[in-house]
């Protein structure tokens, strides 16, 4: 019998920091956990396909590495023997990178993105690269929904919903430029977490748009993306933010949730009437649920001017697309899908003062969030429109997304029900900048009054 099978039987719902203890604490082997999220591809991936590329040899092998290690007393961090999913657009050394199109289908970079060495040198390994769409952007891959493969998983960060959803894996990386990260988690009842804009670096990911691709994370407990966020946390050339410090990596590894009930902006934004019934019902719920366990929930109507957050954002994301990919297109373009050919070509109709403008304006809105925040411990809101649409041909909605992607705030995402298709959704939780940890304490203070019944796929 399996000395470990009683302790990893329940490997789907295994969360980040339960895995790291039983490594570290020799409940259970690095390899052995490594067999069983194997087993479990085995089983299910061949209807989802959540990855991309996967050795299944080569997990094993670092998982006995991690073992032995461990056995000389060498504990190389808090994420030791940890396998984690990568985005398919984030650079792993000797690792395929493909980005979703078939122009990278053999690009195999030499040296890994910043991110993905932090997390080695935390003692995690890449267990494997998870699909995007096509350069993070429209054009969905073959993932489907854990909860249902007739529906979406969400997109971009497609693999790596679905990877943590199916029990792929106990955490993975993603990233957003509107609602790439927010939203397949809330497809796919899971927690996903979008830190503050530049908290973590983004060299070595394939750039979409420098103003508004963030690095963030998904799986299956807030405290697990505090723990993944504070690995990673590193300022660079490429992100700079404000102010990132010690004390903030500190408190993100030790998340506790707050002690006093919070003050909470409920805000439904421009998005609202876009929102199906049942997400609006759930939300109106989940906003008296809070206010019934003691916090204090005010409902804010956003000042006119984030009517135009979302055309401001596509034009930004738009420009710079175009930028990014001009001389690609000029070589490759009869590689590229139909759909990104034309957001290249709308990104070349913006004029350089309209893109000026777009950037003023977001930093008119930036202020103005600020301001509306200083009253609140955080705002909630829905992360997506309701339930994964009935469809791969297309990963939702990003509308519930983009104004906070767009001013760079923190958002956490967590599930607090199923709508009529039995398919979960949930509530989003967005903090002050660079207030990432408030932000998940909020949100598991939130989560812990939430409840919701896991119902494995």
């Amino acid at each position: 019998m399996d000395p470990h099978h009683d302790a990893l039987a329940d490997v789907g719902r295994l969360t980040l920091v339960r895995a790291a203890a039983g490594i570290r604490e020799g409940t259970f082997s690095a390899e052995a956990l490594a067999k069983r999220y194997l087993q479990r591809i085995r089983e299910y991936d061949n209807s989802i396909h959540a990855w991309a590329w996967l050795d299944p040899e080569r997990v094993l092998q670092l998982a006995r590495r991690a073992d032995a290690e461990l056995r000389d007393g060498n504990l190389r961090g808090p994420l030791h023997g940890v396998p984690l999913g990568i985005k398919d657009i984030v650079e792993t050394a000797g690792i395929p990178t493909r980005m979703g199109s078939p122009i990278f289908s053999h690009f195999v970079p030499q040296r890994s993105a910043s991110c993905v060495l932090r997390l080695e040198q935390a003692g995690a390994y890449v267990q494997g690269k998870t699909v995007t769409t096509e350069f993070a952007t429209q054009q969905p891959g073959p993932t489907a929904n854990p909860w249902n493969v007739g529906r979406t998983p969400g997109g971009s960060s497609s693999g790596s919903a679905a990877a943590v959803a199916a029990g792929f894996t106990c955490g993975a990386i993603g990233t957003q430029t509107r609602g790439s990260l927010i939203r397949p988690a809330a497809y796919c009842g899971i927690v996903g977490f979008k830190p503050s804009f530049g908290l973590i670096s983004r060299e070595g990911v394939h750039e979409l748009s420098a103003t508004l691709d963030h690095v963030g994370v998904l799986a299956h407990d807030i405290a697990d993306a505090g723990l993944l966020v504070a690995v990673m946390a590193h300022e660079d050339d490429s992100t700079k933010p404000a102010a990132g410090s010690a004390p903030l990596i500190a408190r993100l590894q030790q998340l506790r949730p707050v002690e006093q009930a919070p003050r909470l902006a409920a805000i439904r934004s421009p998005a609202w009437e876009s929102a199906e019934p049942a997400q609006q019902a759930l939300f109106v719920a989940n906003c008296r649920s809070l206010a019934a366990s003691g916090a204090r929930v005010e409902e804010i109507a956003l000042p006119a001017s984030f009517d135009t957050a979302g055309e401001i954002t596509r034009a930004i994301q738009a420009f710079e697309i175009a930028g990014n990919f001009r001389q690609l297109k000029a070589s490759s373009g009869e590689h590229m899908s139909v759909k990104f050919r034309e957001l290249c070509e709308t990104g070349e109709r913006v004029s350089g003062e309209s893109y000026r403008e777009a950037l003023r304006r977001r930093g008119e809105l930036c202020s103005e969030l600020a301001g509306l925040l200083g009253g609140f411990d955080a705002i909630v809101t829905p992360p997506a429109t309701g339930e994964a649409p009935a469809s791969l041909a297309s990963t939702g909605d990003p509308a519930f997304c983009s104004i906070w992607t767009l001013c760079g705030l923190p958002c956490v995402t967590f599930p607090t029900g199923v709508g009529p298709s039995s398919m979960p959704m949930g509530l989003q939780v967005v903090g002050a900048y660079l207030d990432d940890a408030r932000t998940l304490e909020i949100a598991a203070w939130c989560s812990r009054n939430l409840p919701f019944p896991h119902v494995p796929f």
